[in-house]
């Protein structure tokens, strides 16, 4: 990760091909940017094969108007370099809400779940074939 962000964890088990995050608080067009160059970043060496991203947003609280497009279009980006599933932990209705217009944008819908637990997710995940463990980092 380019420094040390409050708003986000990404961990990659390369091995495996599943991507952990954890997304904290508020996103803000510069948390938005940060989070998107560490996401690539990290993902690079993963994205010539099929891969999935297990995403803990329980203690997201919201994003700006305009981080929204800026999400959708990381969604397509992910979609076009392999991403097989996305899913969601999610349990607030405003982060829900803007969660599927993320994911409208970035032309996910067929390849994203949203779950209300970990354990669902990751259930989700090792059906399709994935080796998912627990959630990396994070507090």
């Amino acid at each position: 990760m380019n420094g040390w962000h409050l708003e986000y964890d990404i961990d990659v088990d390369e091995e495996n091909g599943v991507v952990y995050e954890k997304i904290y608080g508020i996103f803000r067009p510069d948390t938005t940017l940060a989070y998107l160059r560490d996401f690539e970043e990290k993902v690079t060496p993963i994205i010539e094969k099929p891969w999935v991203e297990l995403t803990d947003l329980l203690k997201w609280k919201t994003c700006h108007p305009e981080c929204i497009r800026m999400i959708g279009d990381h969604l397509r980006w992910c979609r076009e370099h392999n991403m097989k599933w996305s899913v969601n932990i999610i349990d607030n209705t405003v982060t829900y809400g803007q969660l599927k217009r993320m994911i409208a944008i970035g032309g996910t819908r067929s390849i994203s779940k949203m779950y209300r637990n970990h354990k669902d997710g990751a259930l989700f995940l090792r059906e399709q074939g994935f080796t998912v463990g627990e959630f990396l980092g994070g507090r």
